[in-house]
C-alpha cells in the first residue's frame, strides 16, 4: 500500500500548533504549507507525492498510515521538526 500526503514543516511547536489550530478554522492547507513550511516542498503547497512503507521518518509514516484520507494530523514531532500531515490518497 502506498499513501499520499502534503505536510507543513517547521522547528518551533508554538507555530506547528498555531498553524493547526488556524487550519482547523479553514485556512487553506496549500497556503499555510508554502507561507511557513521550511521543507521543498512548499512550493507543491506541501504535496510529498505517494510514498511506501520504509520511505519516510518512523514517527511521520506511522502517523500518515493511521489517518483516514482527507484529515490533518495533530503536530507530529521528527528529528528534522514538526509535522503536520495532510492524508491526501491511498493506493494498492
Amino acid at each position: 500500500m502506498q499513501v499520499r500526503a502534503s505536510h507543513i514543516l517547521v522547528r518551533d511547536k508554538a507555530l506547528a500548533d498555531r498553524i493547526y489550530e488556524e487550519l482547523k478554522k479553514g485556512a487553506s492547507f496549500s497556503e499555510m504549507a508554502r507561507r511557513y513550511s521550511t521543507c521543498p516542498s512548499k512550493s507543491k503547497g506541501g504535496d510529498l507525492g505517494f510514498f511506501s512503507e520504509g520511505q519516510m521518518v518512523r514517527e511521520f509514516e506511522r502517523e500518515a498510515f493511521r489517518m483516514s484520507s482527507g484529515s490533518i494530523s495533530r503536530p507530529v514531532h521528527t528529528q528534522f521538526g514538526w509535522h503536520i500531515i495532510k492524508k491526501t490518497g491511498v493506493k494498492q
